[in-house]
């Protein structure tokens, strides 16, 4: 499946993510030199309606007329979909779920990320970034697989804000942590050029470090979160937001409690007779968390106990397609020593 090129084609500099199609034949692998060999890797399109990493990179090399101060190999993931304006097509997997250590494998998609992979160990790769979009109201955050002082250092580079997470399983970020510091970085809603510009100074950072300091990041330079289940509406139970008749009915503003605190009590959904558990919250280690975060109170579904929502969203297809939030925990930076 997989297309290694030494340059991007001339006609990339512009080029829209609904027609990568006409320049790049599907997922493509791009090398270029710098003055340090060990590469940066970035991987972009992984879900195709992402696109802000996409005119990152764009707006990274249009900036560069002398060489790049690092290598830099950037992987331009799901063409087909980002043609179509989806997150990923019908019949594929998740881009960002079949890299090594996936829950699953035998596709080929799986056996493309580990030759990737494979091949970044190879050059002796020096960091990593994936870059992602939310369809939900979120703030720019950065994610973290391994509590390590380099990784959180390389996190700050791009927020304060820094989530911790095991699950799910198959990611990016986790299979490069095995190599050298990973981050994915959460840039809001597609369409927003201070996003773009953000994530194109991140990469311009990385690009010029010539190595990531050891010693600890001070506390309160960053606020550390621990992503400790993730919530799925149950496959036979129906949804709505603000009106209709559903099994679930969320509040039109659902997404604005994105990277709020909330306290025990607070009303999560209105609910309907009949399903009996309406939400799946899945932990860390595969249990079913749903009794634990969740009681219902005559119509009310509420929470059992204190949490901090991200990822939460209002679109149908993306719920149904991966989830309907995240559950997090503050995690005192001490704590991750």
């Amino acid at each position: 499946m997989l297309t290694v090129l030494e340059a991007f084609p001339s006609d990339f500099a512009h080029v829209a993510a609904r027609d990568l199609w006409r320049v790049l034949p599907g997922p493509t692998l791009v090398h270029l030199p710098g003055r340090r060999p060990e590469p940066l890797f970035v991987s972009v399109l992984l879900h195709g309606n992402e696109d802000t990493g996409l005119k990152a990179i764009q707006a990274l090399l249009a900036r560069r007329l002398a060489a790049l101060p690092r290598a830099l190999s950037v992987f331009v993931g799901n063409v087909a979909a980002a043609a179509a304006g989806e997150r990923r097509l019908k019949e594929q997997p998740d881009y960002n779920r079949v890299w090594p250590g996936s829950a699953t494998a035998g596709s080929p998609e799986h056996a493309m990320m580990a030759q990737i992979v494979t091949e970044m160990r190879q050059r002796r790769v020096f960091a990593s970034v994936d870059i992602h979009n939310n369809t939900g109201i979120n703030p720019s955050y950065s994610c973290v697989n391994v509590l390590d002082d380099r990784f959180l250092h390389f996190a700050r580079l791009f927020s304060r804000t820094v989530v911790y997470f095991q699950r799910p399983l198959g990611v990016q970020s986790a299979a490069f942590a095995t190599c050298c510091p990973a981050v994915t970085v959460e840039c809001g809603k597609a369409g927003n050029l201070s996003s773009e510009m953000h994530a194109a100074a991140l990469l311009e950072a990385a690009l010029n470090l010539a190595h990531f300091p050891a010693h600890p990041l001070p506390s309160r330079d960053f606020d550390l979160y621990h992503t400790v289940g993730v919530v799925k509406v149950a496959r036979d139970a129906t949804f709505t937001f603000g009106s209709g008749e559903a099994d679930l009915r969320f509040a039109r503003t659902l997404e604005q409690m994105n990277f709020r605190d909330l306290p025990a009590g607070t009303v999560f959904a209105e609910l309907a007779t009949g399903n009996a558990r309406p939400l799946d919250v899945w932990g860390e280690d595969d249990r079913q968390l749903a009794d634990v975060y969740f009681e219902r109170r005559g119509a009310q579904l509420r929470l059992k106990r204190a949490v901090t929502p991200s990822m939460l969203t209002v679109d149908e297809r993306a719920i149904r397609q991966d989830c309907l939030c995240y559950f997090m925990e503050r995690l005192e930076p001490r704590q991750a020593r």
